[in-house]
């Protein structure tokens, strides 16, 4: 009986359906992969010589877009540009980038998790703040597609407002992509206002400091100069 357990238990160890698969499928065979538009913007602190990992999922035939902002960075680094890689669910690099700002963008020719990794690892006494905008989208339909719904387009009105409404919808994501990258500019760019700011007040205060002290030394020096010491004896 112990042999038949230890068999039984190494065939459903062995099986296939113990695996865990990496990619989300539809409820039945028959439907199609859920094809959508994952989008994330948000600011991440990378800290000194440190790399910070990200995984977006993506399906083939889709197109992937990664941007990056560094918008400040501490310490005494001399450079604020931070590595951006790109990695295929295959491990293969598919692009990289060493700037302030940078663009990531390529079709997707695998289904999976592709890599993001932000590397800081130049920078051994600092930690920089990087605002990150990445995703992918589709097109919703090939070309086959388009060629059908034009030629529905005209005996059927709300497939063709089925079609313009599409065109629209991507058309409006574009715009948030531009307008996203926009914003991210701007970001960097106040804290960079704050930050001379904050240098020129510090230098005007040290400065005025040095004057005032300057002043009051020459002050007292200019009094020991003519002050006379009394004298011992009576003058004649």
């Amino acid at each position: 009986c112990s042999m038949w357990l230890w068999g039984l238990l190494a065939l459903g160890l062995l099986s296939p359906g113990g695996c865990p698969r990496t990619e989300p499928l539809s409820g039945s065979s028959d439907e199609p992969l859920f094809r959508g538009a994952d989008r994330y913007d948000f600011a991440i602190v990378v800290p000194a010589g440190a790399v910070e990992c990200f995984w977006q999922f993506a399906h083939q035939s889709g197109s992937f877009f990664f941007s990056y902002e560094v918008q400040w960075a501490s310490g005494v680094a001399s450079s604020r540009n931070v590595l951006a890689t790109v990695s295929s669910p295959s491990g293969s690099r598919l692009g990289s980038s060493q700037h302030v700002r940078g663009q990531i963008n390529f079709p997707t020719k695998e289904t999976g998790f592709y890599q993001l990794c932000l590397d800081n690892r130049h920078n051994h006494f600092g930690f920089m703040q990087v605002y990150l905008n990445f995703g992918v989208y589709y097109q919703g339909f090939d070309v086959e597609q388009e060629q059908h719904e034009e030629r529905k387009q005209i005996n059927d009105t709300l497939d063709a407002i089925e079609v313009s409404m599409r065109r629209l919808h991507m058309h409006i994501f574009h715009m948030w992509r531009f307008y996203n990258f926009a914003r991210m500019r701007k970001t960097a760019d106040s804290f960079l206002l704050q930050s001379n700011h904050h240098y020129v007040s510090c230098w005007s205060l040290a400065q005025s400091c040095v004057i005032l002290i300057s002043g009051a030394l020459q002050l007292f020096f200019l009094k020991r100069l003519f002050a006379r010491p009394p004298a011992s004896r009576p003058l004649c």
